[in-house]
């Protein structure tokens, strides 16, 4: 009987002997301290406050996120405040990086130096309104002409970008750029210089819609006042051009409407300028079509006009002017 008790008291001290080398080899998680807890959960919230992408020349592109930072305490008197901003950057060249904001006196800086002290960094990205461009080394721009660009609504999937136009805008697949466009309309000496997207000879195809019609977004320099009038001949068919006003996206214009006609051809114009902007800024829609009684029975079916307008118009809503 002794000899059965030693037996089990030996089996037991090797359970707990094995139990203790386990505990031993094998420590429980600890739960992270209070310092751990919240870098972790700081960095679940870290939620950027805006996510953008510019198009700079050359094709090269920029996806920046914003982030706004913890507070910082109030400056002093006669001391500049602590920036506390910081922006993570995705560039065409396949650098990612995060930098932090900087004092400036004009637009949101940010730099891979110290945030208070300007001189010392060697990679610079620097925001301003609609714009941006990124300095490195302190002297090279090595992208430039940097313009926001508007999401995709659906349907815009190309960008057009200009830095010395200053403007950017999307456009569907198959339409035809001509940079170096002119309206010619209100005669010799009155040329408006701009950009023309030209519909795909798709769209027209077994319409009575011409395939020279097109939306352009046109520049006036040197103008007091920024209005539709001043892009569209001065007579419309019924002799009279109205000019009204309408907000849309948080955007003024100013709009105004032509028509004309002649040999079987009818033209639709519209002007919408943007007041205020310097060079006066519009975009400018050309419908040219022919009388669909001129053509044989058959031959060709009415084009639909709401689509040409529905997309014209979101074409328009994505104009970001630097």
């Amino acid at each position: 009987m002794n000899k059965k008790k030693n037996i089990v008291a030996i089996v037991v001290l090797l359970v707990v002997a094995i139990a203790v080398w386990y505990a031993l080899e094998h420590p429980a998680s600890q739960p992270p301290t209070s310092s751990e807890s919240s870098s972790t959960t700081e960095a679940q919230n870290a939620n950027p406050i805006a996510a953008v992408s510019y198009v700079c020349d050359g094709g090269k592109t920029i996806d920046a996120k914003f982030y706004q930072g913890s507070p910082k305490p109030p400056a002093g008197p006669g001391e500049p405040p602590t920036p506390g901003g910081s922006v993570e950057i995705t560039l065409s060249d396949g650098r990612v990086m995060t930098l932090q904001q900087t004092l400036s006196a004009d637009g949101a800086r940010y730099s891979d130096g110290n945030p208070m002290v300007q001189g010392n960094e060697t990679f610079v990205f620097w925001s301003k309104g609609n714009g941006a461009l990124i300095l490195e080394n302190n002297q090279e721009k090595s992208y430039t002409g940097c313009i926001l660009v508007a999401p995709d609504p659906g349907g815009l999937p190309q960008v057009y970008e200009s830095g010395s136009q200053g403007f950017s805008v999307r456009y569907p697949a198959g339409y035809t750029v001509n940079p170096s466009f002119q309206y010619q309309e209100l005669g010799p000496n009155n040329e408006i210089n701009g950009v023309s997207f030209t519909i795909p000879s798709s769209t027209a195809a077994g319409t009575n819609l011409g395939q020279d019609s097109y939306i352009s977004v046109e520049e006036i320099p040197n103008t007091e006042d920024c209005n539709a009038g001043l892009f569209l001949p001065p007579n419309s068919a019924t002799g009279v051009l109205g000019i009204t006003t309408t907000t849309e996206n948080g955007v003024t214009y100013s709009v105004a409407s032509s028509t004309g006609a002649g040999a079987g051809n009818r033209y639709e114009e519209t002007a919408y300028a943007i007041p205020g902007t310097n060079p006066c800024v519009a975009v400018h829609y050309f419908i040219h079509y022919g009388v669909i009684e001129n053509y044989p029975a058959g031959a060709v079916k009415a084009f639909d006009r709401q689509s040409i307008l529905d997309q014209f118009d979101a074409i328009r809503k994505t104009l970001t002017i630097q």
